[in-house]
């Protein structure tokens, strides 16, 4: 691994336990009506939250361009680079390497999604970002989703699948995998230990409460997950900081949910 890479990984990776729980407000095309409280305001919501010290942000060019400025620096930056929704009306890159370096952010992250006629052409264009980044020792992590079409388009979490998600990201050159977690740790664990490069759990769909997610999140540590990047369950909440606080204990500490809220 080149320095630059290493600097720039062991800032996101920067807590004394190597895990990482990172926060994402990277929902642009997500939400295109009926935008939730939490992302309404999004420099609100980065404002609050950077009180809690995630471990690292994750967010688009034009957010950090005009929000990140009173945090730079005090907390890594990641940049989110391809924008889809889950029927593939949309899936494009909208942000290259270049400009992430330009932005100051630590990392790039590119959302991708498997199990579709278009499953190619997302594996190119997280190719094509791995081969750009590597010019400025960017790491790359990737956000990896498969899919099941056989009614309306979902994300699917069943221990196949991610292993597929998994050995993509990895035979595609990511240097951070993010995946579902598959709701059992004993299969999770047994797709973490194939992975050379680290793999984060995504935060998961929104819960009904604040300590389903964070079982949810405890299986996955307990799998040998490195962290997780986590959205809607934190900003989500009905006390962001709490919710933060509260995972950051279950993954850091790694508490039992119970006593982590």
């Amino acid at each position: 691994m080149s320095l630059g890479k290493q600097i720039r990984l062991n800032r996101i990776f920067g807590h004394e336990t190597g895990r990482l729980c990172s926060l994402a407000v990277d929902h642009l095309v997500a939400y295109q009506a009926g935008l939730p409280e939490g992302l309404r305001n999004v420099p609100e919501t980065i404002n609050l939250l950077v009180k809690g010290k995630p471990d690292a942000v994750t967010m688009y060019k034009g957010m950090a361009q005009n929000a990140w400025g009173p945090h730079a620096g005090s907390i890594p930056l990641i940049i989110t680079s391809i924008a889809f929704t889950l029927d593939d009306t949309i899936m494009h890159q909208m942000v290259r390497p270049h400009e992430c370096i330009r932005l100051g952010a630590d990392a790039i992250s590119a959302a991708i999604a498997l199990r579709s006629k278009r499953e190619g052409d997302y594996m190119k264009m997280l190719a094509t970002i791995v081969e750009e980044a590597a010019q400025y020792d960017l790491p790359v992590i990737a956000h990896i989703y498969p899919r099941d079409f056989s009614g309306e388009p979902k994300v699917v979490h069943d221990p196949e699948n991610i292993l597929w998600a998994v050995r993509c990201g990895i035979e595609l050159g990511a240097d951070v995998i993010k995946v579902p977690y598959t709701g059992d740790v004993q299969s999770f664990r047994a797709i973490v230990a194939t992975s050379p490069v680290p793999v984060v759990a995504a935060g998961g769909p929104k819960t009904n409460t604040l300590l389903e997610s964070l079982q949810f999140m405890h299986g996955a540590i307990e799998a040998g997950a490195h962290g997780a990047t986590i959205g809607r369950n934190i900003w989500g909440a009905k006390d962001p900081l709490k919710a933060l606080d509260a995972f950051k204990r279950v993954i850091h500490d790694r508490v039992a949910p119970e006593q982590a809220i």
